[in-house]
């Protein structure tokens, strides 16, 4: 009976067709959004000034790309090749008996193309991807400067560590993986076209009197003998080659975990091993090029057998003995010397060498007018803690909910009425998360809110009478002392979203401007002028784009026009990351109104781990402490031992103009970069004196120098194994589990003349709590001493409290409780410690902390309450510093702050000084806070809650006396 459903003889050849058409169409897709990543880059890299970058590197990328690619190719398919050519005519008996060699062998010779191919395209793709990732490796080794310095063991200059080892070890490991591969690859071949003996069993013929001898017989026939013995000849030859430079790397690797480099057993055994594994390897190379004609492996078996042998002797073995037996018992005489060349390499790389420690010893005792040699550093006592106020700026300058300040300002210092003050700082950027759900639209995340408004600033040494920030900047459209021509900000630390900006002539504006306009008016819209950014105006460019960023919208929206541009990588660090990606980024960014113009100001360091002998450092641990942690841009590397602040860069918040400038034109690191990228490099000549006025000395690089100056501060090789004065950075008192970090203040070093902005930091004794140094570096990139760091060493015999010790002390003091109890009895406020500041004054250390209380209500904000000051054992607390001075030195500091000793803070139109000032503002200010207490205490006597009457009567009374003082 015939079917009566007959089967279509066309099927298999329409689902073949409809196969290679998905097939196609994928390529195509993948391949549109391979072009649109690589051509929108190009474009970005344009709007930039910063082509070269792209070029360079997708030129050099491809290029290593290709060359191991093909290598990896061509080697595999010769071998194939070979090993294809050299398989037995017919069918081998053995590949009979075999019904799956025997499957494998129909394959191969009926798709013999197919057979080789596949592996080697694959093969070649993986390597030449590999090998992508040294495109940094390979620019740097091309272009290496010399360091003009030699390493004490083989007297090679440093660059050979730093530049071109890493690219030799590269090359020959990558070689080396290709002839393994390709041996592997010829093997499977000769087995499969059965290229071998009958069996590689047999019995031989017995003795009398003997039991049959069993042998085993080479499976493999002659030509594939020859053929594999060479490559392992090859192969032995670049492992022997790989030993040689594993010498050299022992002058970076971390080997008896005593340090970073090169010690005692090192120099004598693992270096010496490493040569002899060479010559072992040598001499197997030629035992197998030797067995190409022999082919008898027991000769090749055996010299295998005997290299492995001999490193597990001379390698291993050996190293430990030498180290168990003669290093471990004798340390401290056999690594002397080694140990004096790493401090020494040590101190260089981390540009520390030149470090002034000085013993100081610090008095405890306090006399009346004990600060008046030190009256011009009582300004730079900063009593704005950055870390602590941003929830002010949030409350008192955010303005609207879709603005926003990062969680910790910067401190910068500017020049007001012809004095340098410092100052905390932040720009007020755009937070679409701010607006509500219903609201966040495309329209309105892309194209209305597109940037933020102004920069604010306080002084970071005043408050208002209420204890808020004093404002040198402040409200939208911005007023203050700064004069910002151009306050918008299109580019920021909290700005990633791209934007789309511009319209056509005579269009209306759409971007939002100011949400109050000015003089009470509605809100503004502007629209974009600036250079930066890419232009969508061609469809096609808008197809590449809204492929890059998987949003149809860039080609469906009337408000993508002819004349827009698109904002897009808008961080200041990710910009500077892309245009030097061989820097590694300062993770603090921080913004200047720099000739009227808002701009990012980025730190950017030359780094390697492989500068000889230098201890090596985890730039994540040694820079993270409670106000930052440190997370890597980009491809940078947490690990290095050798560092170098060479690029300042500066990123217009506007344009986003990308300015990079050669800071530290010494550093044969950075010469090695401008010869990589020419013309990328400002000279410094270019930075404007204003610009000049807010560089500073970078945190992370400080962060670095102090963990290594913890124990290289000792330069005898005795005091440095011993750890007999080894310094730690104590925690953060604050924070359970956090390094303090370090600050920024002016201060006067003891026997300078005048103060001068710098970057402080303590440390305690290892398993101690009172202070073992000082350490700071003058900040001010304006001085002729920037750079310079000096640390004060304190006396073991005559010890100074450290910072947990200091603020445990403030917590528990009568005083302190005492004032804070009218803010704190009920538990509507708590107290909330600012930075523990540390300064040289008195010829002493003085601890300077203030304390803000702030509501539990929702929207509450800290302010300014007090002021506490310790000295030795002596404790004050006062509304203003002048008071919590002149309480600690006997009624009298020696110093006038301009205060007055028990004067509450002023408002800014008196013109306050190191804290607070009088006036009609202080008064009323005073006068209200003692009204709303009344109030207060009228309502909780109504709810019959005595004790918060009392307390708020304490409040009142204290108003109104700090109003009488005002007006005194």
């Amino acid at each position: 009976m015939s079917s009566l459903v007959e089967e279509d003889p066309t099927a298999p050849r329409k689902r073949n067709t409809l196969a290679l058409t998905l097939g196609i169409l994928v390529v195509l897709i993948l391949g549109f959004v391979l072009f649109s990543r690589v051509w929108t880059d190009l474009l970005w890299y344009r709007s930039v000034d910063a082509q070269q970058v792209f070029t360079i590197r997708l030129f050099s990328t491809v290029g290593l790309f290709c060359v191991f690619g093909l290598l990896m190719a061509v080697v595999v398919l010769v071998n194939m090749v070979v090993a294809l050519r050299m398989r037995p005519h017919g069918v081998p008996a053995q590949a009979g008996r075999s019904s799956t060699l025997s499957r494998y062998r129909r394959v191969m010779d009926a798709r013999t193309k197919l057979f080789v191919a596949v592996p080697v395209i694959v093969l070649g793709l993986l390597a030449g991807a590999g090998a992508v990732s040294v495109t940094d490796t390979f620019l740097a080794w091309l272009n290496a400067t010399p360091f003009g310095t030699t390493d004490p063991y083989f007297n090679r200059d440093i660059s050979f560590y730093v530049f071109d080892l890493p690219w030799w070890r590269f090359v020959v490991s990558q070689v080396m993986w290709t002839f393994i591969i390709s041996l592997v690859a010829t093997a499977v071949v000769h087995f499969i076209s059965g290229a071998t003996r009958t069996s590689p069993l047999r019995l031989s013929s017995p003795v009398e009197g003997q039991a049959p001898e069993i042998k085993v017989s080479n499976p493999f026939g002659a030509s594939a003998q020859a053929h594999m013995s060479v490559l392992l000849g090859i192969i032995m030859i670049l492992i022997g080659i790989d030993q040689m430079l594993g010498r050299y790397a022992f002058a970076y690797t971390d080997n008896d975990t005593l340090f970073t480099g090169i010690g005692y057993t090192d120099d004598h055994a693992r270096i010496t091993a490493k040569l002899i594994m060479a010559i072992i390897c040598l001499v197997c190379a030629v035992v197998f090029f030797v067995n190409a004609k022999l082919r008898r492996w027991m000769l090749p078996t055996s010299a295998v057998a005997l290299a492995v042998a001999s490193s597990l002797v001379v390698q291993v073995a050996y190293p430990g003995l030498v180290w168990q037996f003669d290093v471990k018992p004798n340390e401290p005489d056999r690594e002397r010397n080694y140990i004096a060349n790493q401090i020494s390499a040590t101190r260089e790389a981390y540009g520390v060498a030149d470090v002034e420690v000085t013993d100081y010893s610090a008095t405890t005792t306090v006399s009346a007018g004990q600060l008046i040699a030190d009256a011009s550093a009582l300004p730079g006592i900063r009593l704005m803690d950055p870390q602590v106020i941003a929830p002010t700026f949030e409350q008192l300058q955010q303005v609207r909910g879709y603005y926003t300040f990062p969680d910790v300002l910067d401190v910068d210092r500017y020049t007001i009425d012809g004095q340098e003050t410092d100052a905390i700082v932040a720009v007020r950027e755009i937070n679409t998360s701010g607006l509500p759900e219903e609201n966040q639209t495309w329209n309105n995340v892309h194209t209305v809110y597109t940037h933020g408004y102004a920069m604010v600033g306080a002084y970071g040494n005043r408050r208002q009478a209420s204890g808020e920030p004093e404002w040198i900047e402040r409200d939208i459209p911005p007023e203050g002392e700064l004069n910002q021509v151009e306050p918008r900000v299109y580019f920021g630390e909290n700005t990633t979203d791209y934007s789309i900006v511009g319209t056509t002539e005579g269009g209306s504006a759409i971007e939002l401007d100011t949400p109050g306009g000015e003089s009470g008016s509605g809100e503004t819209y502007t629209t974009y002028s600036g250079t930066g950014g890419v232009s969508v105006g061609n469809y096609l460019v808008r197809a590449l784009f809204a492929a890059r960023f998987g949003d149809i919208n860039l080609l469906l929206s009337s408000r993508v026009t002819s004349e827009s541009k698109i904002l897009y990588d808008r961080t200041p660090a990710e910009r500077v990351a892309k245009v030097a990606p061989w820097l590694t980024i300062d993770q603090d960014p921080y913004p200047a109104v720099v000739d009227g113009r808002v701009v990012w100001i980025i730190d950017g360091y030359t780094t390697s781990n492989s500068y000889p002998n230098s201890q090596r450092v985890d730039l994540s641990s040694a820079t993270s402490d409670s106000t930052s942690s440190w997370t890597p841009v980009g491809s940078e590397s947490s690990d290095v031992n050798y560092i170098r602040n060479s690029v300042k860069a500066v990123v217009d918040a506007y344009d986003g103009t990308v300015t990079l400038y050669a800071w530290d034109t010494s550093d044969p690191v950075l010469q090695t970069w401008d010869k990589v990228y020419p013309g990328l490099l400002h000279s410094v000549d270019e930075i404007s004196d204003d610009l000049k006025a807010h560089l500073r000395y970078p945190q992370d690089l400080f962060k670095a120098q102090r963990e290594i100056l913890g124990r290289y501060h000792m330069t005898d090789p005795m005091a440095w194994y011993q750890q007999s004065d080894l310094w730690v950075v104590p925690d953060d008192p604050r924070y359970d589990d956090t390094k303090e970090p370090p600050y920024y203040l002016s201060i006067k070093w003891p026997e300078d003349d005048a103060p001068v902005f710098s970057q402080t930091a303590v440390y305690v004794p290892r398993g101690r709590e009172n202070l073992g140094a000082y350490m700071a570096v003058v900040a001010d990139a304006a001085s002729p001493d920037y750079g310079k760091i000096r640390v004060l060493r304190l006396s073991d015999t005559h010890q100074v409290p450290g910072p947990n010790q200091t603020f445990n002390a403030i917590q528990t003091d009568e005083q302190v409780q005492q004032a804070l109890l009218p803010f704190t009895s009920q538990g509507a406020a708590e107290p909330v410690y600012g930075n523990l500041l540390t300064l040289p004054l008195g010829g002493g250390l003085i601890y300077v902390e203030p304390i803000y209380t702030q509501g539990k209500a929702t929207g509450s904000y800290p302010v300014l309450r007090f002021i506490v000051v310790r000295f030795g054992d002596h404790i004050g607390i006062g509304d203003t510093l002048q008071e919590a001075l002149d309480t600690v030195f006997q009624g009298d500091a020696g110093v006038d702050t301009g205060e007055g000793s028990d004067q509450t803070s002023g408002g800014s139109d008196e013109g306050s000084s190191s804290g607070t000032t009088t006036g009609s503002e202080a008064v009323k200010a005073a006068l209200e806070a003692a009204v709303a207490a009344y109030d207060a205490a009228d309502e909780a006597l109504k709810a019959g809650d005595l004790a918060e009457y009392q307390a708020q009567i304490e409040i009142a009374k204290q108003r109104v006396e700090e109003a009488q003082s005002a007006l005194g």
